[in-house]
């Protein structure tokens, strides 16, 4: 009785514990004829094999400058590169690192380093694409780099040229001097298919010629206005950045870019730029050094169920016009607020997002059509497309100008915020940094930092604040208010006495 109350009661907490029945040693559910070793299993390593000696190790560094950073602001201290990479799609900032853990993909400044001095400012990854030369990978990997090398799996390491960046994409090419180098094959992204195993070379945290593999988890994710992005499963972490997904017959389908975190870590969720929007823009920045896109100047929104039947249209589908800005094409074109796009250039717009990348991807100058739903009909108007507005880069520090784009007395070079940018930023006002030196070097001002205040004074564009600054005391530092990463800090700059 006693081995049977045993039993019972062993009985019982397996049940409770694992959630099953309890069954005995002795029985035997299955044959174990009917186990049939795993089938159908990928394996990976012949795929490694042929398309690992094309993927790079790229290195970026800058001339060293005499910074004194300010603490607790977003990438003061931080892995920048890591930052920009978790924040770029998100705004979801990763943790302070742990000062007594060493990260290898933290850019390190050595405060001995004087001049021209090189100094490390991050790691990435990329993949050459052809014999002679031409390596592509994220646009964060490369841009504002005074320098780039790029490292080869045979250990070869090349100092490269960038041939040119998109930001809007986070696409880059950089070129290095070679012959008969490894390339990897080019793949149709519009092919790929969700469940597929796909699988991701690159150098998380500076460890080389890593490899992880995972699955395609989902098609066309809206995180852009030109890009769909392709959503995997791969352990994609920094130090990825710019590196291939490679589908099971070696070919590249995606470059690795960005990753969900709520933690910093990586989370399951991650995602790369579609190889055929990358290769049309890599087309552009091969021949020109730059991507022209076309503009139709309309502020929209998706058509919800309740306004679509509202309407009287069939669906709920096409784009919303919510302003059509002015002296713009779609101006001149007579399209009005409150217009349904349903079609561009004959392709129907099943969602608002579909519309930008229609247009971007149209020459500027073009004449298209568009369909619009207004007053319960469809009508067919003719537009001319302008081109999107070119990305201001950044002048070289210590550059004067003329009028508003002198150094002023804090050491930065200011222009005024676009009406996108402070609906983006939240903000009704400020300038963004575009050059910085002296004083506001030495506080780890960076170009793209907007300046949204100065002691008491809120700035509300660049004229009114290098008034501002003229005005300050030189004897005593200035609170000025600085905005980067989503988040705001006062930074204390004592500006220069004029000579």
């Amino acid at each position: 009785m006693k081995n049977i109350s045993l039993n019972k009661t062993l009985s019982a907490l397996l049940l409770g514990a694992a959630g099953c029945f309890f069954v005995p040693m002795a029985t035997t559910l299955i044959p174990s004829s009917a186990i049939a070793a795993p089938a159908n299993l990928p394996d990976f390593a012949d795929l490694v094999e042929k398309t690992g000696p094309a993927v790079v190790n790229i290195r970026t560094t800058e001339k060293a400058r005499n910074h004194q950073g300010f603490q607790g602001f977003p990438g003061a201290g931080d892995d920048d590169d890591a930052q920009e990479f978790f924040r770029r799609f998100f705004g979801i900032p990763i943790p302070r690192n742990n000062p007594q853990a060493p990260n290898p993909n933290q850019r390190r400044r050595a405060p001995q380093a004087q001049g021209d001095e090189e100094v490390p400012r991050g790691v990435g990854s990329g993949f050459i694409v052809s014999s002679d030369g031409y390596v592509l990978t994220n646009a964060h990997v490369v841009d504002g780099a005074d320098e780039v090398y790029v490292k080869l799996t045979d250990k070869r390491e090349f100092k490269a040229k960038i041939i040119g960046v998109d930001k809007r994409t986070d696409v880059a090419v950089v070129k290095i001097d070679g012959g008969n180098l490894p390339r990897i094959t080019i793949g149709d992204s519009s092919k790929i298919r969700v469940g597929e195993w796909v699988i991701a070379i690159g150098s998380p945290f500076d460890l080389e010629n890593t490899v992880t593999a995972g699955i395609i988890s989902a098609k066309a994710r809206d995180t852009g206005d030109y890009l769909p992005l392709i959503q995997t499963d791969v352990a994609v972490n920094p130090g990825n950045s710019g590196g291939p997904l490679i589908n099971m017959r070696g070919e590249v389908v995606g470059i690795n870019s960005q990753i969900y975190s709520r933690s910093g870590g990586y989370m399951g969720i991650s995602f790369a730029v579609p190889i055929d929007e990358a290769m049309r823009v890599v087309e552009q920045l091969k021949s020109t050094g730059k991507v022209s896109r076309g503009r139709l100047g309309v502020q929209i929104a998706d058509v919800t169920k309740e306004v679509a039947e509202s309407l009287g249209l069939p669906k709920a589908h096409g784009a919303q016009v919510r302003k059509v800005e002015p002296g713009t094409p779609a101006e001149r074109g007579g399209l009005k607020a409150g217009d349904i796009i349903l079609k561009f250039n004959g392709t129907a717009i099943e969602k608002s997002s579909d519309l930008p990348r229609l247009v971007g991807n149209t020459k500027p100058g073009t004449k298209a059509n568009v369909t619009v739903w207004r007053s319960g009909a469809n009508r067919d108007v003719t537009i001319t497309l302008a081109e999107v507005e070119a990305e201001k880069a950044p002048r070289k520090e210590g550059s004067k100008g003329k009028g508003e784009g002198s150094v002023n007395a804090l050491g930065l070079i200011v222009s005024d915020l676009s009406d996108s940018q402070k609906s983006e930023l939240r903000v009704s006002g400020g300038v963004v940094v575009e050059s910085v030196d002296g004083p506001a070097a030495r506080a780890d001002l960076r170009p793209g930092d907007v300046i949204l205040q100065v002691n008491n004074t809120e700035v509300r564009d660049s004229k009114q604040f290098n008034a501002l600054v003229a005005k300050l005391d030189t004897k005593r530092a200035a609170a000025v208010l600085v905005q980067r990463g989503g988040a705001s800090q006062f930074v204390s700059i004592k500006p220069l006495a004029e000579k």
